[in-house]
């Protein structure tokens, strides 16, 4: 199983937890985009030691075919001087270097194939990482957006049942009385205006109606004499 795979069960089995424990869907989908960004972190460190660790070897490998040649021409050099256990001595240090030379180069051939396969393991986590940040977008998105239907349904509900909407009829109630007896004060007004209109009126006719009586009555009490 690869490093990503391994990755991918880790991350998969904590957001199933998260579901589980029904956590904040923004805060899930962060955390688990900061988890992939943590591991993508550790996954380029070990890249970076590996390439290290291979260049390293190939430096000792081309080191120890460079000390190997050295010894072939010492060997060469004592057999022109006619020094050969001097020249055979030096081929047995060529030979140790050569395997040496040989054992780090198969070496090589390792840890070229596992520096291959972490790169192509991080290329697949940085794919998945943005992968994972556009999704993050989207159902933080999508999120949002149910929570505030979601907010608005039940203010709406509330409006129609419950403590809201007995407010809202007592309220109602409450207004109409307000206005029925606005109505009843503005006939009150109305009529105690018309009354006094109407005795005015009514005080003119009655003074007319006296002074007439006053003058026949008068008339009665001092007759007139016949004139000569």
């Amino acid at each position: 199983m690869s490093v990503v795979d391994r990755l991918t069960r880790v991350v998969r089995a904590t957001i199933n937890g998260w579901l589980g424990k029904q956590e904040d869907p923004e805060k899930m989908l962060q955390q688990v985009v900061t988890d992939m960004e943590n591991d993508l972190i550790s996954l380029r460190q070990s890249v970076a030691q590996a390439i290290a660790t291979q260049k390293r070897t190939e430096r000792q490998a081309s080191q120890a075919e460079s000390v190997a040649e050295e010894w072939y021409r010492r060997a060469e050099l004592a057999l022109k001087q006619g020094e050969e256990n001097m020249a055979k001595e030096a081929l047995a240090r060529r030979k140790t270097y050569l395997e040496n030379a040989n054992a780090l180069s198969s070496q090589l051939d390792q840890q070229a194939g596992i520096v291959r396969e972490m790169k192509a393991n991080m290329r697949k986590l940085e794919g998945k990482l943005s992968e994972a940040k556009i999704k993050k977008d989207m159902y933080i998105a999508r999120a949002r957006s149910a929570k505030a239907s979601q907010q608005l349904n039940e203010m709406m509900g509330g409006l129609g049942a419950g403590t809201s909407g007995l407010a809202f009829e007592r309220m109602g109630e409450k207004v109409a009385e307000m206005e029925a007896k606005a109505e009843a004060i503005a006939e009150l007004n109305r009529d105690s205006l018309e009354d006094r209109f109407a005795e005015l009126e009514g005080g003119t006719d009655l003074d007319a109606e006296l002074e007439a009586l006053k003058t026949k009555i008068a008339s009665s009490n001092n007759p007139q004499l016949p004139s000569s």
